[in-house]
């Protein structure tokens, strides 16, 4: 099986770090153009933004498998139901299991490609932010309003979060690992209807990002 990735350099030492099985035969794209040039049985477009005209251009793909990385928007919204959504936020290629997000009848094509790849996948349903953004950006958010109240510094919040939870990171290295800019997108996304993911002010301020915008 030939497998296509177009991504950037953080998630291709990722795909790297993680290892695909031997019987792959890897190629990677440098933009959407190469991407749609390359022969293969499976695309991923990794930097994937919600853009009409990349989506039909992409679209030229089918029936072939395509995965697109889609944190923030459901198929539903990018208007192609034929994809598949893949959690591919920075850090979280590498877990045991990636989530992925598909409408019913792409159950099979999603196995066989990651069967084949030698990943392991997680099914959630086809929501904003899937299920561990949605709980990372959360935390990192909450670790926000701490830092703005006065509670702690990053570093001791960081800390604490390790020492008390187990985490892996502190809210402050998750957010440095996925990108600020990412998080923040998807409290936004999420805040329009759920008033419990409004983003702290320090973490908007961090951006300069005017959230009357």
């Amino acid at each position: 099986m030939t497998i296509a990735f177009l991504a950037d350099d953080v998630l291709k030492n990722e795909i790297i770090e993680k290892g695909i099985s031997h019987s792959i035969e890897l190629v990677w794209a440098d933009s959407v153009s190469s991407l749609l040039m390359l022969e293969a049985d499976a695309y991923f477009d990794l930097k994937f933004e919600m853009d009409k005209e990349r989506t039909k251009r992409l679209g030229k793909l089918h029936p072939k498998p395509i995965f697109i990385s889609a944190v923030n928007e459901t198929l539903k919204q990018i208007g192609d139901e034929d994809f598949i959504r893949i959690n591919a936020w920075p850090g979280m290629i590498k877990r045991s299991l990636i989530e992925l997000a598909f409408v019913e009848g792409k159950s099979g094509v999603a196995k066989k490609v990651f069967d084949e790849i030698g990943w392991h996948y997680a099914t959630t349903a086809d929501i904003e932010g899937f299920i561990t953004p949605r709980i990372i950006a959360m935390i990192i958010n909450e670790a926000y309003f701490a830092l703005g109240e006065g509670v702690s510094t990053k570093t001791e919040i960081d800390i604490a979060m390790k020492a008390g939870t187990n985490y892996p990171y502190g809210p402050f290295e998750w957010a440095e690992k996925i990108g600020l800019k990412n998080i923040l997108a998807l409290l936004i996304s999420l805040y329009r209807n759920n008033t419990r993911y409004k983003p702290a002010l320090m973490l908007s301020a961090e951006l300069a990002y005017d959230l009357s915008d």
